[in-house]
């Protein structure tokens, strides 16, 4: 028997429960699908022994007013304020993220700096014409010098390819408005409205998944359901239109029909599971698209304060560990014994190779080692327990050829009249979740009758100005959450 909703959701992370969400609140009723075991993606809150802590960290901060509204109307007095502090191991240094010269300076020695200057002004004279790889985007911007001795080692440990075979639009998307000189012009005077450089960021108490899991509660509230693992597994559609969608749960196979479908599973997943199926150029674009994969080691350390940062830029190469968060100093609720601390070793890496396949235990010792080693813990007995999650499919790849691939598929998927792909695997780009919430927004009011371009966000500057007002803070709707 076919189960009908006026919209199916795939995908329960960031841009397809604010699709719902906002679908609900117009009184047009959804059922949205998750594989995982928790809502959130790759944003989502995992918990170990009443520790919590984020797949990757996760600020609140943005600068498109309609975004910033819905969390405090969701979320509202279980926000703290966080003050941001970041900084780069290298060379045995530490850093200051963002830029403070003087900082700098007395790391690099007064040659090492006049060289980078040197470099910077060159690039200034005599630049790349084109920017086609990110290696010429950040040379353009900071000199080849400085490239080197901070982008060009983290950034390949993140993606495992060579700077020059990154697209330049990764960089135009991730640090667009940064410049050595505008770092330090901030740095000298204190002003700073560069996302990017922000000094303080809004948190919920508990963790990202705590935002996500309140979505969860007030769709449920209002006859909108959001149903764990649960794994889509045919798309079937005649001509231009989405019939059903066939989903896996519980060993049971379930058809749900309905007018609209909004999709945030990944394009190659998406592509495949077309019945009939998609065209051979489309199922070849899929199939040469990547993605980076992630995972996570936790530690358990018995000590109460390690060091102040949020996290720390591990940019050195005999490093494993990318990056390494310290998630009491995102908020001190994050764990449960005031006496310890927990520590997220990030690494960076791809299904297929060794680091991911590497036992639990394993990884926890190379965790443990690499964070005394970094002269972060001091006593490796004090590291008491730890935990291992791995996140598939984490980032996808900005490589030479994946934007060709993204236009054949693109193309071919606007061809249907009732689907819309959201978030950052629905449209394989590196977006935040503010920008995957707003891909949300504005799928709702596609199907409400609206006419907006998902694709230009996070691209368009037009897309924000429309959204750029914030209004007040409003209070949370109290009377539908439930406690």
């Amino acid at each position: 028997m076919t189960e009908y909703y006026s919209t199916v959701v795939i995908g329960a992370g960031p841009a397809g429960l604010t699709a719902a969400y906002e679908l609900a609140k117009k009184g047009v009723r959804s059922i949205t699908f998750e594989q995982g075991e928790k809502v959130g993606g790759i944003a989502r809150t995992e918990t170990y022994k009443g520790y919590r802590f984020d797949i990757g960290g996760h600020r609140f901060f943005t600068k498109v007013g309609e975004v910033e509204q819905l969390w405090y109307e969701v979320l509202g007095e279980d926000f703290i304020k966080v003050p941001r502090l970041s900084r780069i191991f290298y060379d045995g240094k530490f850093f200051n993220y963002p830029l403070e010269p003087y900082d700098a300076l007395s790391n690099l020695g007064i040659l090492n700096s006049a060289f980078i200057l040197y470099s910077y002004f060159k690039a200034k004279v005599r630049p790349y014409p084109t920017e086609e790889n990110l290696e010429q985007w950040v040379i353009n911007r900071f000199g080849e010098r400085l490239y080197k001795t901070f982008f060009k080692t983290y950034t390949e440990k993140v993606w495992g390819i060579p700077c020059d075979q990154i697209h330049a639009e990764w960089a135009a998307q991730r640090i667009k408005g940064l410049s050595l000189r505008k770092a330090a012009v901030n740095a000298v005077f204190g002003t700073n409205n560069t996302k990017t450089l922000i000094k303080e960021f809004d948190y919920p108490v508990l963790g990202p998944g705590m935002m996500w899991e309140r979505f969860q509660e007030l769709l449920n509230l209002r006859g909108c359901p959001v149903e764990l693992s649960t794994k889509a597994t045919r798309i079937r559609r005649i001509g231009s239109r989405i019939q059903s969608i066939d989903i896996r749960q519980n060993g049971e196979t379930r058809t749900i029909s309905g007018d609209h479908f909004i999709s945030s599973m990944p394009l190659t997943a998406l592509v495949r599971q077309l019945d009939p199926p998609a065209p051979d150029d489309v199922l070849e674009a899929a199939s040469r698209l990547s993605y980076r994969d992630f995972l996570i080691v936790s530690l358990i350390i018995d000590q109460d304060h390690l060091f102040p940062d949020n996290w720390i830029y591990i940019h050195s190469p005999e490093f494993k560990v990318g990056r390494i968060q310290n998630f009491k100093n995102w908020s001190p609720a994050m764990v449960p014994d005031p006496n310890k601390t927990c520590l997220g070793m990030e690494y960076f890496c791809n299904q297929d190779d060794g680091l991911w396949a590497m036992a639990d235990q394993d990884l926890i010792d190379l965790a443990s080692t690499e964070v005394c080693n970094l002269g972060l813990v001091q006593d490796r007995d004090r590291i008491q327990d730890g935990v291992v999650i791995r996140q598939p499919k984490a980032y996808p790849v900005y490589d030479e050829e994946y934007r060709r691939h993204v236009e054949v598929i693109r193309d071919y998927l606007s061809t249907f009249e009732n689907l819309q792909t959201v978030g950052r695997n629905g449209m394989h780009r590196y977006n935040n979740q503010d920008h995957s919430m707003l891909t949300g927004i504005l799928a709702a009011k596609n199907v409400l009758g609206e006419s907006h371009d998902l694709w230009n966000v996070n691209t368009e500057r037009s897309y924000y100005e429309e959204f750029s007002k914030a209004s007040p803070k409003p209070p949370r709707e109290r009377e539908l959450v439930a406690r």
